[in-house]
């Protein structure tokens, strides 16, 4: 029955501990053994467990038996916390009624919190405060809940006090969402329609996805139809998901579970899109839509989906053999069904050959996805520098990866908030000024203050958060939104190479900045290319003019070393020799630059 049904998310800012509230919640539950149990445990890839972070939002299902004998079915969907992972936090709480926002009781409210609360409440959620880390030493929960006050959210009751750690108040945490989160209210005797909020690519069973069922009943066998696509697949498994599948009879109104379609395609399922039933195996009831009524009715409607994600970020990807990329394509479509953020398309480079040109979400998605991509699917990659997606004016968005016709450039600006204590607010606005930002409002939570400002994506994207973290000795925190674009006055940079210029690092950059920038790249050039028998020139260049150089030594074999004694003109002879012999190399010589080096540089 959908009244003892509760489906709810985790959100809170990056290391306020809501992998670890999540682990207790299945520990005190029981819906996995002690023996099994580790920190954790819903990270199940690699990538998060060695970063210590959550990258991926992951389901779970829990039942929970009340002091009263009542039973609970908790649909726990647990999200990152990194700006770069908002995406997958707005696909959780479509699928939610209620959140439980974390807050660090030693850090406060943080960028994050604010910007996942912020979406919490667009989507009308229950929220749920909890304030965690409450035994350690440097905890304020005072002043925590004062913060909390100060934001002037209604929440659905006072914050609750914990550990997850060492799993103190937890009970509470399980007491607080079966009181404050309201049950689902879908219809049960109705064409089935559900949410797909994330899938992915089986090699063996096909496409597998994650649903939250809104009306109806989903059974194994049912002949199913996505509403965006228009594609006809069975359900030949439906299920529960806590750390794996677990099969059932069917999936009913209000409950989040998976479906095991018969699609190949892997582009047919997309996250946002509705799946609804046309024939249902158990009841032999046919739609309207397969009958020949075409009259709609309120189950014919789509179910509302997701935004589409705006890339903030653009790199070239090539494979360092050239014959892989058949297999960068496929890999490519397989990640994207399971990272709808990824967004790509062909692309060609006269050094790297065939690739192609990719949009993310920030640099720490754009290391995720090449990692994920090298270690899953057996890839060698090549990254350009990344760079965002500037635009001649009144035209589409372009990156380096395009022809450069017009000097006419828009960029993009994201609008910021940065929250930090009051005694850092003047170091944080030198920040801001000195990225061409525009400063704004100053709102004040208890000690601590939230600075509004405008700036170019541009200026945030690389180093902006190091910046900020070493401005605020490490206490101040940020988000952004993409706010539109301005008109910018760019240029395009070239870096040559022994005299060739290098396609994937020539960039545009903001006129005002470009010698700066110039002399870093070419100083990290130098560190990054190897050494070569003959003299290299590292140089930057705006159209013809040469902004910035460097020199990169030879190696130089001792070719006196044989001789012994005599005089000295000998010696000079066989160093004229030697140094004709580098002219000729330099002059004939080529450089290639290794892959490692364009790594290195992906934050010039």
């Amino acid at each position: 029955m959908q009244k003892n049904i509760r489906n709810f998310s985790i959100i809170a800012h990056i290391d306020h501990g809501k992998s670890t509230l999540a682990d207790r919640l299945l520990e005190l539950t029981g819906a996995i053994d002690r023996r099994q149990m580790k920190e954790q445990v819903l990270d199940t890839m690699d990538i998060e467990r060695e970063r210590g972070i959550t990258i991926k939002l992951q389901p779970a299902r829990m039942i929970w038996n009340t002091r009263t004998s009542a039973s609970y079915e908790l649909n726990l969907i647990d999200t990152p916390g990194h700006v770069d992972f908002s995406y997958e936090v707005s696909r959780s709480l479509a699928a939610v009624e209620g959140v439980l926002l974390v807050i660090d009781a030693t850090q406060g409210v943080q960028a994050q919190t604010l910007a996942n609360l912020h979406l919490a409440e667009e989507a009308g959620l229950a929220v749920i405060p909890v304030i965690n880390k409450i035994d350690l030493p440097a905890a304020d929960v005072e002043k925590t809940t004062l913060e909390l006050i100060a934001l002037g959210i209604d929440f659905a009751c006072p914050p609750i006090v914990i550990s997850a750690k060492s799993g103190t108040n937890i009970e509470k945490v399980l007491e607080a969402i079966i009181k404050f989160i309201p049950p689902p209210s879908g219809r049960e005797k109705t064409v089935a329609r559900a949410l797909i909020f994330d899938s992915y690519f089986d090699s063996y069973r096909g496409v597998i996805v994650y649903v939250r069922v809104v009306d109806g009943t989903i059974r194994a066998g049912d002949e199913l139809k996505t509403m965006q696509t228009g594609k006809v697949a069975e359900a030949l498994e439906v299920g529960g998901v806590c750390l794996g599948l677990h099969h059932e009879r069917e999936l009913r109104a209000g409950q989040i579970g998976y479906i095991v379609t018969s699609l190949k395609d892997i582009a047919a399922a997309r996250v946002g899109d509705t799946i609804t039933t046309i024939i249902s195996r158990q009841t032999s009831v046919v739609s309207s839509r397969s009958s020949g009524d075409q009259r709609p009715t309120a189950n014919d409607l789509p179910l509302a989906g997701y935004k589409e994600p705006q890339p903030m970020v653009y790199a070239g990807l090539y494979t360092a053999s050239g014959d892989d990329y058949q297999k960068l394509r496929d890999a490519l479509a397989k990640l994207k069904l399971n990272d709808a953020a990824l967004q790509y398309e062909p692309s060609s480079s006269t050094a790297f050959g065939f690739g192609f040109r990719a949009g993310f979400l920030g640099l720490l998605h754009l290391e995720v996805v090449k990692e994920r991509l090298e270690r899953e699917y057996d890839l060698d990659l090549v990254v350009t520098v990344p760079t965002v997606a500037y635009r001649p004016q009144s035209q589409n968005p372009i990156s380096n990866a395009q022809p450069l016709t017009s000097n006419q450039w828009e960029e993009p600006w994201v609008k910021l908030e940065i929250i930090l204590p009051e005694e850092y607010l003047g170091g944080a606005m030198q920040l801001v000024i000195g990225r061409r930002g525009v400063l704004g409002d100053v709102k004040y939570l208890g000690e601590r203050v939230v600075l509004e400002a405008e700036v170019p994506l541009g200026e945030v994207i690389i180093d902006f958060y190091d910046k900020l973290k070493a401005a605020t000795s490490g206490y101040g925190s940020v988000s952004y939104d993409l706010i539109g674009y301005r008109p910018a006055d760019l240029v395009q940079l070239d870096i040559l190479v022994a005299g060739d210029k290098v396609d994937a690092l020539s960039r545009l950059v903001p006129k005002v900045n470009v010698d700066f920038i110039a002399r870093q790249v070419v100083a990290k050039l130098k560190e990054a290319v190897p050494r070569q028998s003959f003299e290299v020139k590292l140089q930057a260049a705006v159209g013809a003019k040469i902004i910035a150089s460097e020199r990169l030594a030879p190696f130089r074999k001792d070719v006196t070393e044989k001789l012994y004694g005599g005089d000295i003109t000998r010696k000079r002879k066989l160093l004229e020799k030697q140094k004709k012999g580098k002219k000729k190399m330099a002059r004939l010589g080529t450089v290639e630059v290794p892959t490692e080096v364009f790594v290195k540089l992906l934050k010039y």
